[in-house]
């Protein structure tokens, strides 16, 4: 089962780091994960292989509260590494689920870090134990590790290709062998984002979730993965193998609107870009008089400033968010529930007196946050409060990496529009229309290459019928 999700926000699989054959391999793998630790908090590890050996390390937490400096000298040393940070879909929150996982087959030892969901992994994972496989975790990441090593003796390269070819849903793989090969692989639709680029004083071969983090490390995107490729990083140099028939691409539109960080390319275009193009067009399509345009921080800030731009009203940080709230913190009584909501952000009160407000928000799942907040500019005397949001409603759960599972954890299924602005106390609430996101997100060429199930219900992967029953439950 997924963790519960405290803060009603929508939470993503993980994020994968490799570097291929550098002295200081840990150390940028630690920096790598560093600038994708949005993309996971629950936990973070580091697998090194070198001299035909491998060793990892991983806990519980945020990258820095994983690794020290004495933690990174005990990885030191020529090697390749591959790094994870994790937020669990599948599997429970639990020191034996962090990732890397690592295996040992035959003297040789593999890792795997892996971003993503496998829809069929309860069906290989019952076929797996009843030909002897034990399973040490709960997730469906070590699926794919059991069906590698069971298909090695056709050979390093078809074992990679017999194994991803048995596997439906989202998946980025990066591979750690103890000879010292990094391993990217892509699943046929390309739902989440992998990166190869190349360090700019050596020329040594990094693998990334997002491009933030070859930006850190100064390395240079070289290209995305092609949907289905395997690319193999070796002592040879690069080699790419396309095992699957050619589909459809699927790339996950949220990674745009919510989930990469604005300063990385994905999917061949710049996130921040995109974000201020779905708030533009957002303007267009519902335009609304007020004196000023505002978001929630952080996830609203960049479709506000096209919205902004395009009305031509004022943009302002009208509510503060406190950078030092971690993930936990001493709970409130049941008496001051609304406590973990204020201690993250907090109104500037001579801004919002008496005036008429819009808020861009970049989605609405549960509701509860949202309500709280707009409650408390109510009490403070802003005077009207429209909100429009930068996608459409969220109506259908998602089985590719992203933690509502069920229709009945999305408002917007439960819920008209009109009966959500009344929930929320609001004026007037707009969602940006799908054709306007597509469009306003569009890469030339790609327009229809983009995931909108959770949108519209139309899967790309399908899955079978004990799946869609528990996931496609009656919201009602």
């Amino acid at each position: 089962m997924p963790a519960k999700n405290q803060n009603n926000r929508p939470k993503e699989a993980c994020g994968v780091f490799g570097i291929h054959d550098h002295a200081e391999a840990a150390r940028l793998t630690y920096f790598g994960l560093y600038a994708l630790q949005h993309r996971g908090q629950e936990s973070a590890g580091i697998a090194v292989a070198a001299n035909g050996r491998m060793d990892c390390r991983k806990g519980m937490g945020l990258v820095h509260d994983v690794f020290d400096d004495d933690s990174l000298k005990a990885l030191t040393g020529p090697c390749s590494a591959i790094g994870h940070v994790r937020y669990s879909t599948t599997g429970d929150s639990v020191p034996a689920n962090a990732q890397p996982f690592v295996v040992h087959h035959k003297g040789k030892s593999y890792g795997v870090a892996h971003n993503g969901n496998l829809v069929n992994a309860h069906l290989l994972k019952q076929e797996l134990e009843e030909t002897g496989s034990i399973f040490q975790t709960t997730t469906d990441s070590e699926i794919f590790l059991h069906l590698f090593v069971k298909n090695l003796h056709h050979g390093f390269e078809e074992a990679l290709v017999r194994a991803v070819t048995r596997l439906k849903g989202a998946y980025s793989f990066i591979l750690l062998t103890s000879r010292g090969e990094v391993v990217g692989i892509k699943d046929p639709n390309g739902f989440r984002p992998l990166c190869l680029g190349r360090l700019q004083h050596n020329g040594h071969y990094v693998l990334a979730s997002e491009s933030c983090a070859l930006d850190l490390v100064q390395a240079e995107l070289v290209r995305e993965l092609d949907p289905g490729e395997i690319l193999i990083i070796g002592a040879n140099g690069l080699k790419s193998i396309h095992p699957h028939a050619k589909t459809r691409k699927t790339c996950c539109i949220f990674e745009f609107i919510y989930f990469a960080r604005p300063d990385s390319t994905i999917f061949g275009k710049n996130v921040y870009q995109t974000r201020k193009a779905h708030g533009r067009r957002l303007a267009r399509e519902a335009p609304v008089a007020a004196d000023m345009v505002m978001p929630f921080p952080d996830s609203g800030i960049y479709a506000a400033l096209g919205y902004a731009e395009e009305s031509k009203i004022p943009f302002d940080l009208a509510m503060i968010r406190n950078h030092y709230v971690g993930r936990t913190f001493i709970q409130p009584t049941q008496s001051m529930r609304d406590f973990g909501v204020r201690m993250k952000l907090n109104p500037v009160k001579e801004l919002l007196i008496g005036k008429d407000i819009i808020i861009i928000e970049d989605s609405i799942i549960r509701g509860t946050t949202a309500k709280t907040r707009i409650r408390a500019l109510r009490e403070l005397g802003v005077k009207r409060i429209h909100m429009r949001i930068s996608c459409p409603p969220h109506r259908f759960p998602c089985h590719y990496g992203i933690d509502f599972s069920t229709r009945g954890e999305l408002i917007a299924a439960r819920q008209t529009v009109d009966e959500l602005k009344g929930f929320l106390g609001l004026d007037s609430l707009y969602y940006l229309s799908l054709e306007g996101l597509l469009e306003s997100t569009g890469v030339a060429g790609f327009e229809d290459g983009f995931c909108k199930a959770c949108f519209d219900g139309k899967y790309p992967v399908w899955f079978d019928d004990r799946v869609s029953k528990s996931c496609l439950e009656n919201p009602f």
